[in-house]
């Protein structure tokens, strides 16, 4: 593709995603750079977990993006008694046509929020692994597409772990990104006040992308150019996790192309055919710090985030930007 083409293509694709900013911060105040990421997340064709505790805009987020996007809204409970067949959907045998027939479970969506994910036992939270990864499920032999795009939001509280089931690394791998919340700023705050919406149901928003675009988006993001040098400072980022003394386990393969992934996709939402180093630099916590194992333990969650990014911030520091 030429690179005139190319750029026509990326101009036209910032002025989709800038409405589908536009109209996110409709509903969620004061929280531009969580929605750049979460755009990010979605135009890299990846998942993402929320950790923040309740009441800050989980649910209001996905919903935002969902109906920005005029697609299908899923969203699942985790509960300690949840079924994987609540989950993916089962075969019923239909006594009319005398044969079993699926029945899709509530994970056939394109934006799936699986609220407090790590209150479901791990047989029910592997239920999400294949699709996931492969964007489909497996019941009784039989393979069924999820459809696309696709994007799962799962949600976990950082501080009540009463009653709850850690997700394992394989499964924080297969999240692209983690970001937390937060309480908005107070002005942003008094707004949410002065709105009498009380529930993320009665939010209207009009679409402003299709879904067909969304899948153009995410096409085209494998298209921005990563030269060499900004391979190499990836890489480099990747192995010095490998090697700090405060890991336990590194970042993985699958963590390095996360990061090259986005990075691409930052570029994009910023209408640029190429990745910058601070396309990079700006991801590398959100993409890499769930991935992360410390070498000691610690009981508090909060804590150990710190510790991760903080360690990450060195590492960076320590690295010289490619020219």
């Amino acid at each position: 593709m030429s690179n005139f083409l190319l750029m026509n293509q990326v101009s036209e694709a910032k002025g989709a995603l800038d409405r589908l900013r536009a109209s996110m911060k409709t509903s969620i105040k004061g929280k531009d750079d969580v929605i750049e990421h979460v755009l990010v997340c979605l135009i890299a064709g990846g998942h993402l977990l929320i950790e923040d505790l309740p009441g800050v805009g989980k649910t209001t987020l996905a919903y935002a993006l969902a109906r920005s996007m005029d697609c299908a809204f899923s969203r699942i409970q985790f509960t300690s008694d949840l079924l994987p067949g609540d989950v993916t959907g089962v075969a019923i045998y239909d006594e009319t046509a005398r044969e079993f027939v699926f029945k899709p479970g509530p994970v056939f969506a394109s934006v799936v929020l699986a609220d407090e994910i790590n209150r479901a036992t791990p047989k029910t939270q592997s239920a999400l692994l294949e699709v996931m990864d492969r964007a489909r499920v497996t019941v009784d032999g039989v393979a069924h597409a999820v459809g696309a795009p696709f994007m799962v939001f799962a949600t976990q509280n950082p501080v009540d772990y009463e009653g709850t089931f850690p997700l394992p690394e394989s499964q924080m791998d297969r999240f692209l990104m983690r970001l937390q919340m937060g309480y908005p700023q107070p002005a942003d705050e008094l707004d949410i006040l002065r709105i009498a919406r009380t529930s993320y149901d009665a939010i209207a928003l009009t679409p402003v992308v299709t879904r067909a675009q969304v899948l153009q988006f995410q096409g085209l993001t494998a298209q921005v150019y990563v030269e060499d040098s900004v391979l190499d400072y990836i890489l480099r980022l990747v192995t010095a996790t490998r090697t700090e003394a405060e890991f336990k386990a590194g970042a993985s393969v699958r963590g390095g192309l996360a990061l090259r992934t986005a990075a691409q996709a930052r570029a994009l939402l910023q209408g640029r055919d190429f990745v910058l180093p601070d396309d990079v630099v700006e991801l590398v916590t959100p993409i890499l710090a769930h991935r992360l194992v410390l070498a000691r333990q610690t009981s508090d969650a909060l804590e150990e985030r710190r510790v991760v990014a903080g360690v990450l911030k060195r590492i960076l520091a320590a690295l010289p930007l490619p020219r």
